[in-house]
Formats: C-alpha cells, structure tokens, sequence
C-alpha cells in the first residue's frame, strides 16, 4: 500500500526520488541477474480493495476499456460512473524463477519506498501512513544526491538476489 503523504514538502521531496529510485533499482537488477541462474521477468499487478467481487472488478475494468473509444459526452458518464466504484492500486513486480524453485515476487514500488523513506516498513505504513523521506538522499541544493541513492538502491537489490532460496 503506499503511503499518503499530506505534508507538500515531503510529497515534492517524494517526487523527485521515486523516479530516479525506480531507474536506479531496475539498472541493479539487471546486473545482478546477468551473474546469477535466476530469470526475471516484469508484471503489472492491480491490487483491489478487500472485498472486491469478481462482478464489480469486470464493471470497472469493462468502463476503463470503454474510457479509449468513448466520445467526450461518453467520457464524462463513465467517469461519473467510475468515481462510485472501487479503484485497484497498480504495482509493479519483479518475478524471479529458477528451475525447480517457486517463484519470488518483489513489488518494486515497496522496494523504492525502501529507498526514499527512512525505517519504511508496509505493515506499519498500512496502519498509519507516516513516512519520513530519507534526506540523505537530498543535497545541500535541493537535488539529488546520485551517489547516496544509487549505493541505497544497490544494497538493497544486493540484500534481495541474498535472500533467495538457494539452487
């Protein structure tokens, strides 16, 4: 679940880590699967609220389908009709397979969470939604600080390809 983030400053500190944070651990996982016996492979996920049905979730991705072909009067009454109902959380996983070992899913949006914020933990974010953005990461100016977030994203892809089942 990602956090809600009402504080402006942190919202715009947010934004501007979470992009490089996502480029920065895609680019480690590729090296770390080019020396290892694991595959991986990319997944969109949608994530529905508990209780969904399976009714509701085809309404709402049939009205989605109709979004791309629907004229503007269209447009506006399915929107209308969207806002009523339940709306899924997109993430993004990392599958990595090996023969004969299930296989292990990693929500890459958790894992830059792990990045930009300090202590980020998703059972305790789930309950109160408090984040800190890990300032470290942030120069004197305002920018990014590359080195700090590339070493982060790193460690924490290293710590990911360590803590598989052994093959």
């Amino acid at each position: 679940m990602p956090p809600k983030i009402t504080d402006p400053i942190v919202w715009q500190q947010a934004e501007l880590l979470m992009q490089p944070a996502f480029i920065r651990v895609i680019d480690h996982i590729g090296k770390q699967l080019e020396g290892s016996d694991w595959r991986g492979k990319y997944e969109d996920v949608m994530v529905w609220p508990e209780g969904t049905t399976d009714e509701t979730k085809d309404t709402v991705t049939q009205l989605v389908q109709r979004l791309e072909t629907a004229s503007p009067g269209q447009v506006v009454e399915i929107e209308q009709a969207l806002i009523h109902l339940p709306t899924p959380q997109p993430e993004y996983h990392l599958c990595l397979q090996h023969q004969g070992v299930p296989e292990v899913k990693v929500n890459l949006w958790e894992l830059c969470y792990q990045i930009c914020f300090r202590d980020y933990d998703p059972a305790q974010t789930a309950i109160n939604y408090g984040v800190i953005i890990d300032t470290s990461l942030i120069d004197e100016t305002g920018d990014i600080d590359w080195q700090r977030l590339d070493l982060k994203a790193g460690q924490l892809v290293e710590q990911i390809f360590a803590n598989l089942p052994d093959v």
